[in-house]
């Protein structure tokens, strides 16, 4: 089976890559020899972390490959005068470096960005340090949530309803905890609904215990609302005392005759 692309050619690097452009170059590791003088000028192709070169911008078959990885890129100093000369040194030792020259100071300093930020090494300084903003957001997006929630629901409580305006009963002041649903509304009267109900079960007494009310000493101000209360209460009772005394009294005189 005869190959999808002709022997001699690089295939996809005819597309678009990451910094293409002419170069002149005086040779490096895996370069053709140039003359020590001129140079030669050849067309570049950056892709990823791979540099070809070319002997022209339609050239099919690369005529070097350079690998970005564990090299740095500076300026230097050209063989020829009034040249924008840059190399790519290698760690490894005896590798000669790739002096390369740009036609202007704005290509020189293209073609040193793009071939600096060429290499995985690079690229994992990047995550890292995009992983490191990312987790600083992340926090201040979470301390901002906190806050926020803490702000709403502190004005979300619902307030405590405003204290009862005491009144005055009888020359004494009288709290709301021994007033409607406490003991007496307005005018002596026992509380209706269930404020009556807790009054007729547990008696006048227990629920002032129960609210913190002292009904035997004069100085609260329920002292005087039992006392009136009582005190009604009593006198209800001696009137329904003397009118059942009343209606019993002829009965006694049909007995007594003979």
């Amino acid at each position: 089976m005869a190959p999808d692309h002709p022997v001699g050619r690089a295939p996809g690097l005819r597309g678009r890559g990451d910094h293409t452009g002419f170069l002149r170059t005086w040779g490096g590791a895996g370069m053709p020899p140039t003359p020590s003088g001129a140079g030669r000028r050849c067309w570049f192709v950056l892709k990823g972390n791979l540099l070809f070169s070319f002997e022209s911008r339609e050239g099919r078959a690369p005529l070097s490959l350079v690998v970005l990885e564990g090299c740095t890129v500076e300026l230097a100093e050209a063989p020829v005068p009034e040249e924008f000369a840059f190399a790519i040194r290698f760690d490894a030792p005896g590798v000669r470096p790739h002096l390369l020259a740009a036609d202007g100071p704005a290509a020189q300093e293209a073609w040193v960005k793009a071939l600096s930020r060429a290499s995985f090494s690079y690229m994992r300084l990047v995550v890292r340090e995009l992983e490191s903003q990312l987790r600083e957001a992340r926090h201040s997006l979470d301390l901002h949530r906190r806050s926020s929630w803490k702000a709403v629901s502190s004005r979300g409580k619902p307030q405590a309803p405003d204290r009862w305006s005491p009144g005055l009963e009888n020359g004494h002041s009288l709290s709301r905890d021994c007033s409607p649903m406490g003991l007496v509304e307005e005018g002596g009267s026992r509380p209706a609904g269930r404020g009556l109900a807790e009054w007729e079960l547990q008696g006048p007494a227990s629920l002032l215990l129960g609210r913190g009310q002292s009904p035997v000493s004069p100085e609260t101000s329920c002292f005087s609302t039992l006392h009136e209360w009582y005190g009604r209460e009593i006198m209800e009772l001696r009137r329904a005392w003397l009118q059942r005394a009343q209606e019993n009294q002829p009965e006694c005189k049909d007995q007594d005759r003979p």
